[in-house]
């Protein structure tokens, strides 16, 4: 299934062709969630591959072979794409592992009958934005980015693929659910070993020390980036050209101060401070 010049649009909202279909969206929004469920919800380029890696090495208590033998895209498919439906009704039916990066708008009707066990993961914007942009470059199944100054447009517009990053985050994180744990990219970059404590916790599947720190050793970004079952490097060149740029490029907190111009953050910060400051009391961790 390539498509790789077909958008999908759904609700208002363009998905790539490449991945995602009619059919494989209203699948999604209509699913039918389970009590044992996990579901890895995020905004792309936030950390959705890290806490893919962290909840694969809990369940195996620190234990790589699973992370290292099974892609992640199979180990935890995005819901939304068109291959999710054969993968899911294959898999058994408890504790599933399912990741998604739709809205709180759309998925959240079909989660509210359900004891599925959510994290979301965010990651500061300015960080989202540029790690986005340099992803556009290499796959081939993403508009093309243009300039910074116009993706950045773009992104603060909620005209990109996947939406509105603003809609996304607020519309998640103002849940209040005991089923729903919010971690940030920046706490894991911080303190892995605690954020992974707090997920095994989160999940009924507490770890002792030594488990822990293996999770940690194979969830470091160094590893991540070797291991090929994560990196992509396995995605054909003509869907995704890592001659242009790499799919885990940095890994930094801050690394958006190396692309935006005082302009660019002027021009964010206005937009920035008109969209989240009403009932938003987030913080977020810049550098």
């Amino acid at each position: 299934m390539a498509r790789l010049d077909v958008t999908e649009m759904f609700h208002g909202i363009s998905f790539p062709g490449h991945l995602h279909t009619q059919d494989s969206l209203k699948y999604a929004v209509s699913f039918p969630f389970g009590d044992t469920d996990i579901l890895i919800v995020s905004y792309p380029k936030s950390g959705t591959t890290w806490i893919q890696e962290v909840v694969s090495l809990i369940h195996t208590r620190g234990i790589p072979g699973l992370s290292q033998t099974v892609e992640n895209w199979k180990r935890a498919p995005w819901l939304e794409h068109y291959y999710s439906s054969a993968l899911l009704e294959a898999s058994p039916t408890t504790a599933r592992v399912i990741t998604t990066h739709l809205p709180h708008h759309l998925l959240g009707p079909a989660l509210q009958h359900s004891k599925t066990k959510v994290i979301y993961v965010s990651r500061n914007p300015k960080d989202v934005v540029v790690s986005f942009y340099h992803f556009h470059k290499m796959a081939n199944f993403l508009p093309e980015p243009h300039s910074f100054p116009e993706f950045l447009d773009r992104f603060l517009e909620g005209t990109v693929s996947f939406g509105s990053w603003f809609d996304h985050i607020k519309g998640w994180t103002s849940q209040i659910n005991s089923n729903l744990l919010h971690v940030t990219y920046e706490e894991m970059s911080l303190d892995l070993h605690s954020t992974i404590k707090k997920i095994s916790s989160f999940l009924q599947c507490p770890l002792v020390e030594d488990e822990v720190n293996n999770c940690v050793k194979h969830c470091s970004f160094s590893s991540m980036k070797e291991n090929k079952m994560i990196n992509y490097t396995l995605v054909p060149q003509e869907i995704m050209d890592h001659s242009k740029g790499s799919f885990m490029r940095k890994g930094k907190v801050g690394d958006w101060k190396n692309m935006f111009t005082e302009e660019d953050n002027r021009k964010f910060e206005t937009v920035f401070t008109s969209k989240m400051m009403e009932n938003c009391t987030l913080e977020f961790v810049w550098e």
